[in-house]
């Protein structure tokens, strides 16, 4: 938590800072902004949505989510995705995304106990995520799927 970075349960006082995020062009292709996900979070037991806060301002935002499509029924309790990562285009290139992963496990750990993994898919062609995610400790084990945008590399963060 170096540059006061921290993560927090999605609130509806966030709700008029995330809906105004924005992406860089070539973002909008790999994930889905805060406005375009939150009200279904929000409706779905199994999605988590999570605000990233720089000191108390809403810089970042993603969804973890149990019993995702990338996850077999049988493991389903036990692995979780993060989905639509973004970090709005003003706050980017600051870290914040890189520190926010560093602490995920640890908010794992305190509001999904079961979990023992936790998985995202991420284009081939986004290679500046890729990098953070290797970089945060996913491990690549070449599982690769193919999405509706071209392949999607499959990378896991054990917890144990």
């Amino acid at each position: 938590m170096g540059q006061g970075i921290h993560l927090a349960q999605y609130e509806e006082r966030y709700y008029q800072d995330l809906t105004g995020f924005t992406l860089k062009n070539e973002q909008v292709h790999f994930t889905a902004l805060p406005a375009e996900v939150i009200e279904e979070a929000m409706m779905n037991p199994d999605k988590d949505p999570v605000v990233i806060l720089h000191q108390a301002v809403p810089v970042g935002f993603f969804v973890l989510h149990k019993g995702s499509e990338y996850v077999e029924p049988a493991e389903s309790d036990h692995k979780i995705l993060i989905r639509a990562l973004s970090i709005s285009e003003q706050y980017q290139g600051k870290g914040y995304a890189l520190d926010a992963m560093k602490q995920l496990p640890d908010w794992v750990r305190k509001f999904h106990p079961e979990v023992d993994e936790i998985i995202l898919a991420v284009n081939e062609a986004n290679k500046a995520a890729y990098q953070l995610y290797v970089k945060s400790g996913f491990l690549d084990l070449g599982l690769i799927r193919m999405g509706s945008r071209g392949i999607q590399h499959i990378l896991h963060y054990t917890m144990r």
